[in-house]
C-alpha cells in the first residue's frame, strides 16, 4: 500500500518518522520494517500523521479557540483543569474530518482488511513527543480495542485526537515543559491480536526497580494487556537473565505467580456500545502461569532482538493470539525512568530505623520511603480531596491521575504489578507506592498515620503509625587496590540486583535457609509426603505451590529460583551457596515443621549441616536441594555457582556427602563444579589438609568456631561478654586453617560477622594470607576503605 499525505502504512515508517506519526507510530514502523525477517511478529496497520491533525484543527479554526482557551488555564487547579479539557475535547469530537483525509482513511482501512468482510482493529495514539527518550507519557492518550468498521474507526479516531487533551495529557506538558501547540497527534490503526482468547503484559529489557540491565522482565495476565497497563490485575512475573540466554541456555531466574482475577475480553454484543468487556478468571486459571516456559524465553528473545537494534533499554507490550497461539509484539518504547538515572558516586538509600504493626503488603516500587496521612480516594471525582504529603491509598489508578500523584508522599493500590500506571509514575516522581495490596482501600483509614516502605526488597510494607526512618547519602568513588577480595554476604534473593552494584569481587556467602524460609515456607518433608498430609497442612501446601506441577516441583523450583537470581545479579563472580544449615528448633518453625522434627536440647550441636544430608531420614530432601542446583549450573548455565556444605564435623561424613552429591549429578570438577566446606569446628581446622583431599576451598565461618572453641553458647545473654573471634585460641585455629589452604593452593575465605564488626581482625586475616573477606552488604565500602589503607 502507498502511502498518502495524511496516511502512511506501517511499513513505511522508520524511526527517525517521530515528528511525522509520533514515538508509538514510528516505533511499530521500524520493527515490522526491520525485525520482521529478525523473527519478530507485529500486526500490521497504518497511522495518520501529524500534519493531518494539524489541518484537522486548523480546518474549523480550533487551534485559536483552544490556544486561547488553555493561555490562562492553572493546571494545579484540579476542576477548572477538569472543566477546560472537557470543553475542548467536545469541540475536537463535533468537528468534521478533511475530506481528503477522509478519503485516504477509508483506502488505507480497506488494504487493511484485504479479502476479509470485517477485522477488528486497534485504534491508538502516538504523540510526536510521546515514548521519547527523555518523556514517559505513561499512557496519556486514549487506546480503543476491538474497533470493527469504518464508521467505529472515525468515531474512536476524534476520540483519539480529542485526547491530546485529557487533564493529565495538559498538566504533564506543562510541568515538562511542552507547548500545547508543538505537540501534535497521529493515530495509528493496528490489526487486533486476539489476546482476549490468550493472555498479554508488558516487558522491560531491565529490571524496572533497581536498574540491574541483565535481566528481561516480563509480566503476564488473561486477556487483553490493557488490564496490566492500567494495573486492574496482578499479572504473573517472569525474570531471564540475559548473558545466559545469549548461551543458549534456559535461564528464567525467577517466577512470581500473580493472581490474575480479572481478565479483559471482546463484547460480542457490544453492550452500551462498548467493545470490550471485563470477566472474572475462573478460580483453577488464576492458580496457573499464564506464559509456559518455552514462550517465557521467546518473548525474552524478541526483548533483547529488539534492545540491541534500538541501543538501548526498552519498554514492550506483547501479546499471545489465542487463536493461532503466537506471540507478538504490539509497541516498544525506550524505557524512560531507571535508564535515565546515571550512575552517580553519591546515592540516596533510605533505612527504616524501626518496625511497626504490619497493616498491609503488596508489591514494592523503588526503594524508598514516605510517611503521611492516609487520604483514601474512591474515583477521579475526589482527587482534589489529597493534599501535599498525604498517602495516596485507592484501587488503582489511570493516567488521569497524574496531576494529583505528585502531591502524595506515597501511594498505595489494591491492583496492579510493577509495570501498571501506578507505578511508572512513582518511579517517575521518585515517590514510593506499593501496588497490588488487595485489600489496601478496607484496611487503612481516612487520616490513619501510616508509613510506606519499599526499602526492604520486592515486598512493600504498609506499617502503622509514623516509623523514624533516615536517608544516607552512599558515597561510592572510586575505590583504591585492595589487598584482598571483599565478597558480600547476601541472604535476599529480592536484594540482589540491587546489592550486586556495590563494589565486590563476588558473594562469599549465600545461604539457603534464607530462601528456604521466605519463598518456600514450608518444610521440606511435608512438600515430599503430599497428598498424605493432615487436612489443614495439605491445603496450606497446595495454596502454597499453586502454579507449579506439584509440591515437590515447587520447593525445587523456587530453590533454584532463589540461588539463579543471586548466581544471575553477580554473574561472571563467584557465588558461594550454602546447602541447607537449619537447626531443628529453626526446621520446626516452617509450615508443617513440628510434624516432622525432633525436640532437641541444644539443636546448635545437634542434627544440622553435612549430617543430615548424609542421613536416611533427610536423604529425599537433600536430594530436592540438589536437583535445584543442578538445575542452576547446567540448565540455566550459571555456573560461577558454587557449594559449600556446612557443619562437617568428620572426615567420614566429608567423604559420604561428596558420595551423595555425586548421586545426583555434582560432581565435583564436573562441569567447573568447585565444592567448598564451611571450616567452623575445631576439627575442621585441626585436620585441614585432610578436610582438603575432599573439597576445593575452606569458608571460615567464625561465629560457630568462636563458640565450639571457647565452649560458648552464643545466645546465652549471660556468658555473651566471654565471645569473641579475636581470641588467642580461636586465631590459632584460624591460622592453621588459612596455612593448610595456602600449601595446598585452595581457596580460603571467612564469612562471618568477625571481620565487620573488628576490623584489627580483618586487618590481621590479610597479614595471615587470607584470600577474601565476605561482608555484610552495609559494611563493604567502609571495610575496603580501611584495608586498602591499612596495607599502604
Amino acid at each position: 500500500m502507498q502511502q498518502g499525505r495524511f496516511v502512511i502504512p506501517f511499513s513505511k515508517l522508520r524511526m527517525s518518522d517521530v515528528e511525522i506519526v509520533g514515538g508509538k507510530n514510528a516505533s511499530l514502523g521500524e520493527l515490522l520494517s526491520q525485525l520482521t525477517e529478525a523473527g519478530i511478529r507485529v500486526p500490521d496497520g497504518f497511522a495518520t500523521t501529524a500534519e493531518a491533525f494539524r489541518v484537522f484543527l486548523k480546518e474549523g479554526g480550533l487551534d485559536k479557540r483552544i490556544e486561547e482557551r488553555l493561555k490562562t488555564l492553572d493546571v494545579d487547579d484540579v476542576k477548572e483543569l477538569a472543566k477546560a479539557g472537557a470543553e475542548i475535547r467536545q469541540w475536537i469530537e463535533e468537528a468534521p474530518f478533511p475530506a481528503q483525509l477522509e478519503k485516504e482513511i477509508r483506502e488505507h482501512y480497506e488494504w487493511l482488511k484485504g479479502d476479509q468482510e470485517q477485522i477488528s482493529v486497534a485504534v491508538r495514539s502516538s504523540a510526536t513527543a510521546e515514548d521519547l527518550p527523555d518523556a514517559s507519557f505513561a499512557g496519556q492518550q486514549e487506546t480503543f480495542l476491538n474497533v470493527v468498521g469504518i464508521d467505529q474507526v472515525f468515531a474512536r479516531m476524534k476520540e483519539v485526537f480529542a485526547s491530546l487533551y485529557n487533564d493529565r495529557a495538559i498538566s504533564y506538558r506543562v510541568h515538562k515543559g511542552f507547548d500545547h501547540s508543538v505537540v501534535a497527534l497521529s493515530a495509528g490503526v493496528q490489526r487486533m491480536v486476539r489476546s482476549d482468547k490468550g493472555c498479554a503484559g508488558v516487558m522491560f529489557t531491565m529490571d524496572t526497580e533497581s536498574g540491574f540491565d541483565q535481566v528481561v522482565f516480563i509480566t503476564a495476565s488473561y486477556g487483553l494487556g490493557e488490564t496490566v497497563v492500567q494495573g486492574a490485575v496482578n499479572p504473573d512475573e517472569y525474570f531471564v537473565h540475559k548473558p545466559m540466554l545469549e548461551q543458549g541456555n534456559f535461564p528464567i531466574i525467577r517466577k512470581v505467580l500473580g493472581s490474575k482475577k480479572i481478565e479483559m475480553v471482546f463484547d460480542t454484543y457490544k453492550a452500551s456500545g462498548r467493545s470490550v468487556k471485563v470477566v472474572d478468571v475462573p478460580e483453577a486459571e488464576r492458580k496457573k502461569f499464564a506464559l509456559n516456559d518455552s514462550e517465557i524465553i521467546e518473548l525474552a528473545k524478541y526483548a533483547r532482538i529488539i534492545e540491541k537494534h534500538y541501543g538501548r533499554p526498552m519498554d514492550i507490550e506483547w501479546g499471545k493470539d489465542g487463536i493461532d497461539g503466537k506471540l507478538y509484539i504490539l509497541q516498544a518504547r525506550p524505557e524512560t525512568v531507571k535508564s535515565r538515572q546515571k550512575s552517580q558516586d553519591v546515592q540516596e538509600k533510605f533505612v527504616l530505623l524501626g518496625k511497626g504493626e504490619v497493616l498491609v503488603t503488596g508489591r514494592a516500587i523503588g526503594q524508598k520511603i514516605g510517611s503521611g496521612k492516609v487520604k483514601i480516594v474512591d474515583g477521579p471525582e475526589q482527587m482534589h480531596l489529597v493534599q501535599e504529603g498525604d498517602i495516596l491509598v485507592t484501587d488503582m489508578t489511570d493516567p488521569n491521575w497524574e496531576p494529583v500523584m505528585k502531591k502524595a508522599s506515597a501511594i498505595v493500590t489494591n491492583r496492579g504489578g510493577r509495570t501498571c500506571h501506578a507505578a511508572i509514575i512513582a518511579r517517575e516522581l521518585g515517590i514510593a507506592a506499593v501496588v497490588g495490596c488487595g485489600n489496601a482501600t478496607e484496611i487503612l483509614k481516612d487520616e490513619q498515620e501510616v508509613t510506606v516502605s519499599c526499602a526492604e526488597g520486592d515486598t512493600g510494607y504498609i506499617y502503622n503509625g509514623l516509623v523514624p526512618y533516615e536517608i544516607k547519602e552512599v558515597k561510592q568513588g572510586e575505590l583504591p587496590e585492595c589487598p584482598v577480595k571483599i565478597m558480600m554476604n547476601v541472604g535476599n534473593p529480592q536484594l540482589a540486583f540491587e546489592f550486586q552494584s556495590i563494589p565486590n569481587k563476588g558473594v562469599g556467602l549465600a545461604r539457603l535457609e534464607f530462601i528456604i524460609n521466605n519463598n518456600i515456607g514450608i518444610h521440606p518433608k511435608a512438600c515430599l509426603d503430599y497428598p498424605n498430609l493432615p487436612e489443614d497442612l495439605k491445603k496450606a501446601v497446595e495454596e502454597a505451590s499453586a502454579g507449579y506441577a506439584s509440591p515437590r516441583e515447587f520447593f525445587k523450583e523456587k530453590l533454584a529460583e532463589g540461588v539463579a537470581t543471586i548466581g544471575a545479579a553477580f554473574w561472571p563472580k563467584k557465588v558461594i551457596v550454602r546447602m541447607s544449615d537449619f537447626k531443628s528448633n529453626e526446621y520446626r518453625k516452617l509450615v508443617g515443621g513440628k510434624q516432622y522434627e525432633p525436640e532437641e536440647e541444644n539443636p546448635m550441636l545437634g542434627f544440622r549441616g553435612a549430617s543430615r544430608y548424609v542421613s536416611d531420614d533427610f536423604k529425599e530432601c537433600f536430594a530436592m536441594e540438589c536437583e535445584a542446583l543442578k538445575k542452576v549450573r547446567d540448565e540455566m548455565g550459571l555456573t560461577n555457582v558454587e557449594i559449600m556444605i556446612p557443619f562437617v564435623r568428620t572426615l567420614r561424613e566429608a567423604k559420604e556427602v561428596n558420595d551423595r552429591l555425586e548421586e545426583h549429578g555434582l560432581k565435583r570438577g564436573k562441569n567447573g563444579l568447585r565444592l567448598n566446606m564451611m571450616c567452623e569446628i575445631p576439627s575442621n581446622a585441626v585436620l585441614a589438609d585432610q578436610f582438603l583431599e575432599y573439597f576445593d576451598g575452606f569458608s571460615i565461618g567464625s561465629n560457630d568456631l568462636t563458640q565450639l572453641t571457647l565452649g560458648l553458647d552464643r545466645d546465652s545473654g549471660l556468658i555473651a561478654h566471654f565471645f569473641d573471634e579475636r581470641d588467642p585460641a580461636v586465631k590459632k585455629l584460624l591460622s592453621m586453617a588459612i596455612k593448610a589452604c595456602r600449601e595446598k593452593g585452595a581457596y580460603v575465605g571467612i564469612c562471618g560477622q568477625g571481620p565487620s564488626d573488628h576490623p584489627d581482625l580483618a586487618q590481621w586475616l590479610m597479614e595471615e594470607g587470607i584470600e577474601s573477606i565476605s561482608l555484610n552488604p552495609d559494611t563493604v565500602v567502609n571495610t575496603w576503605r580501611k584495608l586498602a589503607a591499612a596495607k599502604k
